[in-house]
């Protein structure tokens, strides 16, 4: 894992994943992103309702080798996704396209809204690489990456309200396969 706050702050999302050597959480907390690597898909997904399940589109030609080589490494890669429900048709999409998550080799779960109220979360999705550094997401209200799009911290403080946040979502969460949209 990179240590000085220079490189922190500079390396890119793919050269903290290929030091890390455990594990690589992610907690998801919105009902719509609109980010824009994946608006002409979602757009298609509107119109069609087909999820468009290529991994040479969008952004799974950069995800899915990344996620690989960690898998490969032995890194146990999840990623939790706390939802209002019914869903929102994004919410709707991003199931559809789950499928490409668990190909690449992360494993997913889906938390209902209602049954996250007593856990405390942090105020922002974010990523927790070896139990040891949190990269935050900063989103405009709109879902849009906001110009600070990331946050990255070794606090322990905040290291710890993301571990517990995300263990405690994980253990309630329904895995993918058997949550229903």
């Amino acid at each position: 894992m990179l240590r000085n706050a220079q490189q922190l702050d500079t390396a890119t999302f793919a050269e903290l994943l290929a030091g890390t050597h455990r594990t690589a959480v992610h907690l998801e907390m919105r009902d719509v992103y609109a980010v824009g690597d994946e608006a002409d898909d979602y757009a298609a997904f509107l119109r069609t309702g087909v999820p468009n399940l290529d991994p040479g589109r969008s952004f799974w030609p950069q995800w899915m080798p990344l996620v690989q080589g960690a898998v490969a490494r032995g890194v146990v890669m999840r990623r939790a996704r706390i939802v209002s429900e019914p869903v929102t048709d994004y919410i709707r999409y991003e199931h559809a396209i789950t499928v490409l998550n668990l190909q690449a080799g992360e494993d997913v779960r889906w938390l209902p809204r209602r049954r996250a109220s007593d856990i405390p979360l942090p105020g922002n999705d974010f990523w927790l690489l070896d139990g040891e550094l949190v990269q935050f997401h900063h989103f405009t209200g709109t879902g849009d990456w906001a110009p600070d799009g990331k946050e990255r911290t070794d606090a322990p403080g905040a290291v710890a309200l993301c571990a517990a946040a995300f263990e405690a979502v994980w253990e309630r969460g329904v895995p993918h396969e058997k949550f229903a949209v």
